[in-house]
Protein backbone atom coordinates (compact mmCIF):
# COMPACT_ATOMS: atom_id res chain seq x y z
CA UNK A 1 0.00 0.00 0.00
CA UNK A 2 1.45 3.40 -0.99
CA UNK A 3 0.74 6.35 0.74
CA UNK A 4 1.63 9.74 0.36
CA UNK A 5 3.09 10.87 3.82
CA UNK A 6 2.69 10.72 7.32
CA UNK A 7 2.77 13.53 8.60
CA UNK A 8 -0.24 14.75 10.99
CA UNK A 9 -2.90 12.98 11.68
CA UNK A 10 -5.73 13.86 9.60
CA UNK A 11 -8.42 11.72 8.23
CA UNK A 12 -6.29 10.21 5.39
CA UNK A 13 -3.43 9.15 7.86
CA UNK A 14 -6.62 7.65 9.97
CA UNK A 15 -7.84 5.65 6.45
CA UNK A 16 -4.35 4.30 6.09
CA UNK A 17 -4.05 2.65 9.50
CA UNK A 18 -7.19 1.38 9.42
CA UNK A 19 -7.29 -0.35 6.37
CA UNK A 20 -3.58 -1.66 7.12
CA UNK A 21 -5.11 -3.75 10.49
CA UNK A 22 -7.41 -5.69 7.89
CA UNK A 23 -4.32 -6.35 5.60
CA UNK A 24 -2.02 -8.38 7.74
CA UNK A 25 1.63 -8.18 6.57
CA UNK A 26 1.11 -5.91 3.45
CA UNK A 27 3.51 -2.90 4.06
CA UNK A 28 3.19 0.45 3.90
CA UNK A 29 5.24 3.11 1.81
CA UNK A 30 5.25 6.44 2.40
CA UNK A 31 7.56 9.61 1.14
CA UNK A 32 8.05 10.63 4.68
CA UNK A 33 7.55 9.91 8.29
CA UNK A 34 6.85 12.07 10.98
CA UNK A 35 8.03 10.27 14.13
CA UNK A 36 6.82 12.60 16.63
CA UNK A 37 3.28 12.12 15.23
CA UNK A 38 3.40 8.19 14.36
CA UNK A 39 5.46 6.03 16.55
CA UNK A 40 6.73 2.81 15.58
CA UNK A 41 4.08 0.93 17.32
CA UNK A 42 1.61 2.19 15.27
CA UNK A 43 2.79 1.35 12.25
CA UNK A 44 1.31 -1.92 10.12
CA UNK A 45 2.80 -5.56 10.79
CA UNK A 46 4.00 -5.75 7.18
CA UNK A 47 6.80 -3.03 7.81
CA UNK A 48 7.12 0.51 6.54
CA UNK A 49 9.36 2.11 3.48
CA UNK A 50 10.30 5.47 3.96
CA UNK A 51 11.29 7.35 0.95
CA UNK A 52 12.95 9.96 2.62
CA UNK A 53 11.33 13.05 0.33
CA UNK A 54 10.70 15.43 2.62
CA UNK A 55 10.60 18.97 2.62
CA UNK A 56 9.82 22.46 4.64
CA UNK A 57 9.55 24.20 1.66
CA UNK A 58 5.64 23.81 -0.05
CA UNK A 59 6.37 23.60 -4.10
CA UNK A 60 10.00 21.95 -3.65
CA UNK A 61 8.20 19.15 -1.06
CA UNK A 62 5.44 18.52 -4.22
CA UNK A 63 8.61 18.21 -6.65
CA UNK A 64 10.61 15.56 -4.46
CA UNK A 65 7.08 13.58 -3.25
CA UNK A 66 6.58 13.35 -7.43
CA UNK A 67 10.20 12.31 -8.14
CA UNK A 68 9.93 9.96 -4.86
CA UNK A 69 6.77 7.73 -6.28
CA UNK A 70 8.29 7.53 -9.78
CA UNK A 71 11.61 6.79 -9.43
CA UNK A 72 12.01 5.34 -5.72
CA UNK A 73 9.71 2.39 -6.22
CA UNK A 74 11.28 0.00 -8.70
CA UNK A 75 10.39 -2.77 -5.79
CA UNK A 76 6.93 -2.38 -6.66
CA UNK A 77 7.14 -5.29 -9.55
CA UNK A 78 7.63 -7.87 -7.11
CA UNK A 79 3.55 -7.56 -5.75
CA UNK A 80 0.38 -9.22 -7.37
CA UNK A 81 -1.55 -5.73 -6.40
CA UNK A 82 -1.33 -2.48 -5.23
CA UNK A 83 -3.48 0.16 -3.48
CA UNK A 84 -2.17 3.46 -3.80
CA UNK A 85 -4.04 6.24 -1.82
CA UNK A 86 -3.47 9.77 -1.62
CA UNK A 87 -2.52 12.53 -4.21
CA UNK A 88 1.06 12.01 -5.07
CA UNK A 89 1.74 7.74 -4.42
CA UNK A 90 -0.39 7.20 -7.95
CA UNK A 91 2.65 8.53 -9.76
CA UNK A 92 4.23 5.23 -9.08
CA UNK A 93 1.56 3.38 -10.72
CA UNK A 94 4.49 2.64 -13.98
CA UNK A 95 6.54 1.00 -11.60
CA UNK A 96 3.42 -2.15 -11.30
CA UNK A 97 2.40 -3.10 -14.65
CA UNK A 98 1.51 -6.13 -14.49
CA UNK A 99 -0.81 -7.32 -12.13
CA UNK A 100 -3.70 -5.22 -9.95
CA UNK A 101 -3.59 -1.35 -9.77
CA UNK A 102 -6.49 0.21 -6.78
CA UNK A 103 -6.63 3.59 -6.18
CA UNK A 104 -8.83 5.04 -3.19
CA UNK A 105 -8.95 8.41 -3.83
CA UNK A 106 -9.52 10.75 -0.99
CA UNK A 107 -9.60 13.83 -3.47
CA UNK A 108 -7.80 14.99 -6.89
CA UNK A 109 -4.50 17.02 -6.81
CA UNK A 110 -6.97 19.94 -6.06
CA UNK A 111 -4.31 23.02 -6.78
CA UNK A 112 -4.20 21.63 -9.85
CA UNK A 113 -7.94 21.79 -10.88
CA UNK A 114 -10.87 23.05 -9.15
CA UNK A 115 -8.96 25.00 -6.97
CA UNK A 116 -6.41 26.48 -9.04
CA UNK A 117 -7.23 29.90 -8.81
CA UNK A 118 -7.63 29.92 -5.50
CA UNK A 119 -3.73 28.79 -5.26
CA UNK A 120 -2.66 31.51 -7.81
CA UNK A 121 -4.46 33.95 -6.31
CA UNK A 122 -2.52 33.60 -3.27
CA UNK A 123 0.78 33.52 -5.30
CA UNK A 124 2.61 37.14 -6.19
CA UNK A 125 2.72 38.12 -9.64
CA UNK A 126 6.48 37.01 -10.09
CA UNK A 127 5.81 33.40 -8.67
CA UNK A 128 2.44 32.95 -11.02
CA UNK A 129 4.18 31.49 -13.84
CA UNK A 130 6.33 28.75 -11.93
CA UNK A 131 2.95 27.85 -10.06
CA UNK A 132 1.03 27.43 -13.84
CA UNK A 133 3.91 25.43 -15.17
CA UNK A 134 3.87 22.94 -11.86
CA UNK A 135 -0.10 22.70 -12.31
CA UNK A 136 0.39 21.90 -15.87
CA UNK A 137 3.14 18.61 -14.99
CA UNK A 138 0.83 17.82 -11.85
CA UNK A 139 -2.12 17.38 -14.41
CA UNK A 140 0.09 15.71 -17.01
CA UNK A 141 1.25 13.07 -14.32
CA UNK A 142 -1.75 12.48 -12.49
CA UNK A 143 -4.08 12.13 -16.01
CA UNK A 144 -1.36 9.48 -16.95
CA UNK A 145 -1.31 7.54 -13.34
CA UNK A 146 -4.98 7.24 -13.01
CA UNK A 147 -5.50 5.92 -16.74
CA UNK A 148 -3.23 2.87 -15.54
CA UNK A 149 -5.68 2.31 -12.37
CA UNK A 150 -8.02 -0.76 -12.65
CA UNK A 151 -9.78 0.08 -10.02
CA UNK A 152 -10.92 3.73 -9.01
CA UNK A 153 -12.60 4.19 -5.22
CA UNK A 154 -13.69 7.52 -3.95
CA UNK A 155 -14.24 8.41 -0.59
CA UNK A 156 -17.22 10.63 -1.31
CA UNK A 157 -20.09 11.27 -4.28
CA UNK A 158 -18.12 14.60 -4.59
CA UNK A 159 -14.63 13.28 -5.11
CA UNK A 160 -16.39 10.68 -7.53
CA UNK A 161 -17.73 13.67 -9.38
CA UNK A 162 -14.39 15.70 -9.67
CA UNK A 163 -12.97 12.13 -11.02
CA UNK A 164 -15.52 12.11 -13.35
CA UNK A 165 -15.44 15.62 -14.52
CA UNK A 166 -11.95 16.31 -14.37
CA UNK A 167 -9.97 12.94 -15.62
CA UNK A 168 -12.75 10.88 -17.51
CA UNK A 169 -12.70 8.12 -15.31
CA UNK A 170 -15.55 6.42 -13.39
CA UNK A 171 -14.59 5.15 -9.61
CA UNK A 172 -17.17 3.07 -6.95
CA UNK A 173 -17.76 4.76 -3.29
CA UNK A 174 -16.72 3.60 -0.30
CA UNK A 175 -16.58 6.41 2.46
CA UNK A 176 -13.89 6.07 4.88
CA UNK A 177 -14.07 5.18 8.40
CA UNK A 178 -14.61 6.60 11.56
CA UNK A 179 -13.90 5.11 14.68
CA UNK A 180 -17.11 5.59 16.08
CA UNK A 181 -16.75 3.33 19.13
CA UNK A 182 -14.03 5.91 20.00
CA UNK A 183 -16.34 8.61 20.78
CA UNK A 184 -18.92 8.80 22.99
CA UNK A 185 -21.22 11.43 24.46
CA UNK A 186 -19.65 12.91 28.22
CA UNK A 187 -21.92 15.16 28.45
CA UNK A 188 -23.73 19.47 27.32
CA UNK A 189 -20.86 21.54 27.47
CA UNK A 190 -20.80 25.23 27.43
CA UNK A 191 -18.84 25.70 24.17
CA UNK A 192 -18.88 25.12 20.55
CA UNK A 193 -15.66 22.95 18.67
CA UNK A 194 -14.11 23.97 15.62
CA UNK A 195 -12.46 21.05 14.07
CA UNK A 196 -10.99 21.57 10.90
CA UNK A 197 -7.15 21.84 10.27
CA UNK A 198 -6.40 25.20 10.17
CA UNK A 199 -6.00 26.11 6.62
CA UNK A 200 -7.12 29.30 5.13
CA UNK A 201 -9.49 26.95 2.87
CA UNK A 202 -10.85 25.38 5.73
CA UNK A 203 -12.72 29.31 6.84
CA UNK A 204 -11.80 28.67 10.77
CA UNK A 205 -11.27 32.67 10.40
CA UNK A 206 -15.14 32.81 9.66
CA UNK A 207 -15.85 31.01 13.21
CA UNK A 208 -13.14 32.93 14.83
CA UNK A 209 -14.99 36.22 13.69
CA UNK A 210 -18.53 35.07 14.54
CA UNK A 211 -17.91 34.17 18.34
CA UNK A 212 -15.93 37.61 18.36
CA UNK A 213 -19.39 38.59 17.82
CA UNK A 214 -21.32 36.48 19.76
CA UNK A 215 -18.95 36.59 23.27
CA UNK A 216 -21.68 35.22 25.14
CA UNK A 217 -20.72 31.68 23.26
CA UNK A 218 -17.46 29.89 23.90
CA UNK A 219 -15.59 28.62 21.33
CA UNK A 220 -12.66 25.82 21.38
CA UNK A 221 -10.99 25.95 18.53
CA UNK A 222 -9.18 21.78 18.60
CA UNK A 223 -6.28 21.88 15.79
CA UNK A 224 -2.98 23.52 14.22
CA UNK A 225 -1.84 24.27 11.38
CA UNK A 226 -0.44 26.98 9.04
CA UNK A 227 -2.98 29.86 10.13
CA UNK A 228 -2.66 29.37 13.76
CA UNK A 229 -0.60 32.65 14.64
CA UNK A 230 -3.09 34.47 12.07
CA UNK A 231 -6.29 32.91 14.03
CA UNK A 232 -5.04 33.66 17.71
CA UNK A 233 -3.80 37.71 16.56
CA UNK A 234 -7.57 37.56 14.69
CA UNK A 235 -9.32 36.32 18.06
CA UNK A 236 -7.54 39.28 19.78
CA UNK A 237 -7.15 37.62 23.38
CA UNK A 238 -10.68 37.23 23.23
CA UNK A 239 -11.78 35.48 26.73
CA UNK A 240 -14.63 33.23 24.94
CA UNK A 241 -12.09 31.69 22.24
CA UNK A 242 -9.82 29.05 23.03
CA UNK A 243 -6.94 27.92 20.83
CA UNK A 244 -5.69 24.03 22.06
CA UNK A 245 -3.21 23.24 18.58
CA UNK A 246 -2.72 19.95 17.76
CA UNK A 247 -4.00 17.35 20.67
CA UNK A 248 -4.04 13.31 21.41
CA UNK A 249 -6.63 11.66 20.15
CA UNK A 250 -7.33 10.97 24.41
CA UNK A 251 -7.82 14.52 24.29
CA UNK A 252 -9.54 15.33 21.43
CA UNK A 253 -12.46 13.07 22.26
CA UNK A 254 -12.65 14.33 25.32
CA UNK A 255 -13.35 17.56 24.28
CA UNK A 256 -15.47 16.78 21.32
CA UNK A 257 -17.41 14.46 24.19
CA UNK A 258 -18.31 17.30 26.42
CA UNK A 259 -18.88 20.17 24.33
CA UNK A 260 -22.54 21.80 22.94
CA UNK A 261 -21.83 21.15 19.43
CA UNK A 262 -19.12 21.43 16.38
CA UNK A 263 -18.87 23.77 13.81
CA UNK A 264 -17.06 22.69 10.24
CA UNK A 265 -17.35 24.89 7.12
CA UNK A 266 -14.47 24.21 4.75
CA UNK A 267 -14.34 25.26 1.14
CA UNK A 268 -16.21 22.17 -0.88
CA UNK A 269 -14.64 19.50 1.46
CA UNK A 270 -13.60 16.35 -0.32
CA UNK A 271 -16.08 14.51 2.87
CA UNK A 272 -15.16 15.47 6.22
CA UNK A 273 -14.31 12.65 8.43
CA UNK A 274 -14.83 15.03 11.85
CA UNK A 275 -18.13 16.02 11.33
CA UNK A 276 -18.66 11.74 11.64
CA UNK A 277 -16.83 11.64 15.03
CA UNK A 278 -18.36 14.75 16.25
CA UNK A 279 -22.28 13.10 15.92
CA UNK A 280 -20.69 9.34 16.83
CA UNK A 281 -20.28 11.68 20.06
CA UNK A 282 -24.36 12.57 19.86
CA UNK A 283 -22.98 15.80 18.83
CA UNK A 284 -24.73 18.02 16.31
CA UNK A 285 -22.66 19.41 13.55
CA UNK A 286 -22.97 23.08 11.95
CA UNK A 287 -21.61 23.06 8.36
CA UNK A 288 -21.85 23.91 5.03
CA UNK A 289 -24.19 22.82 2.48
CA UNK A 290 -21.28 22.34 -0.08
CA UNK A 291 -18.89 19.34 -0.60
CA UNK A 292 -18.87 16.04 1.03
CA UNK A 293 -20.85 17.79 4.03
CA UNK A 294 -24.24 16.92 2.52
CA UNK A 295 -23.22 13.31 2.40
CA UNK A 296 -22.71 12.91 6.11
CA UNK A 297 -24.96 15.95 7.84
CA UNK A 298 -28.70 15.49 8.02
CA UNK A 299 -30.18 19.21 8.21
CA UNK A 300 -32.12 19.68 11.00
CA UNK A 301 -31.78 16.46 12.22
CA UNK A 302 -28.00 16.01 12.89
CA UNK A 303 -26.97 19.43 12.57
CA UNK A 304 -27.24 22.81 10.86
CA UNK A 305 -26.44 22.86 7.12
CA UNK A 306 -25.52 26.50 5.98
CA UNK A 307 -27.59 26.99 2.55
CA UNK A 308 -26.28 30.97 2.22
CA UNK A 309 -23.01 32.54 1.43
CA UNK A 310 -21.09 31.65 3.96
CA UNK A 311 -19.99 34.52 6.56
CA UNK A 312 -19.71 35.43 10.27
CA UNK A 313 -23.31 36.28 10.58
CA UNK A 314 -24.90 33.46 8.38
CA UNK A 315 -22.96 31.45 10.82
CA UNK A 316 -24.15 33.01 13.97
CA UNK A 317 -28.09 32.49 12.58
CA UNK A 318 -27.04 28.93 12.27
CA UNK A 319 -25.93 28.93 15.88
CA UNK A 320 -28.85 31.00 17.09
CA UNK A 321 -31.21 27.99 14.97
CA UNK A 322 -29.49 25.33 16.72
CA UNK A 323 -29.80 26.95 19.89
CA UNK A 324 -33.68 27.05 19.72
CA UNK A 325 -33.60 23.07 18.69
CA UNK A 326 -31.91 22.36 21.34
CA UNK A 327 -28.24 20.22 20.32
CA UNK A 328 -29.44 17.81 23.06
CA UNK A 329 -32.84 16.71 21.57
CA UNK A 330 -30.26 15.88 18.58
CA UNK A 331 -28.44 13.05 20.29
CA UNK A 332 -29.66 9.95 19.34
CA UNK A 333 -30.26 10.82 15.49
CA UNK A 334 -26.22 11.86 15.50
CA UNK A 335 -24.91 8.98 16.85
CA UNK A 336 -27.72 6.49 14.58
CA UNK A 337 -26.14 8.26 12.07
CA UNK A 338 -22.29 8.19 12.21
CA UNK A 339 -22.88 4.27 12.78
CA UNK A 340 -23.09 4.58 8.65
CA UNK A 341 -19.52 5.12 8.52
CA UNK A 342 -18.12 2.95 10.91
CA UNK A 343 -14.81 1.31 10.88
CA UNK A 344 -16.49 -2.27 10.27
CA UNK A 345 -18.59 -1.08 7.20
CA UNK A 346 -15.53 0.83 5.31
CA UNK A 347 -13.44 -2.73 6.11
CA UNK A 348 -15.86 -4.83 4.36
CA UNK A 349 -16.76 -2.94 1.71
CA UNK A 350 -12.86 -2.55 0.77
CA UNK A 351 -12.62 -6.10 1.06
CA UNK A 352 -15.31 -6.99 -1.00
CA UNK A 353 -14.26 -5.12 -3.39
CA UNK A 354 -10.11 -6.78 -3.18
CA UNK A 355 -11.79 -9.89 -3.41
CA UNK A 356 -14.26 -9.24 -6.64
Amino acid sequence: MLYDFLSVRGGAEKLTLSLLKALPDVPLVVAFRNESSFSDAELPSGGLIDLGANSGIPAWRILKLMYAFERRTEFLHQYDWVLFSGVYAPLAVHRHPQGRNVLYCHTIPRFAYDLKDYYLARFPWYLRPAFLILVHLMRYKYSRALAKMDLIIANSENVKHRIEHYLGRSAVVVNPPVSVDHFRWLGDGDYYVSLARLENFKRVDLIVKAFLSMPQRKLVVLSGGAEFDHLVDLAKGAPNIQFTGWQSEKQMQQCIGGCRAAIYVPIDEDFGMSPVEAMAAGKPVIGVAEGGILETIVDGETGILIRESMTPESLIAAVERLELIDPVSMRTNCEERARLFSEQVFIEKMLGLFRA
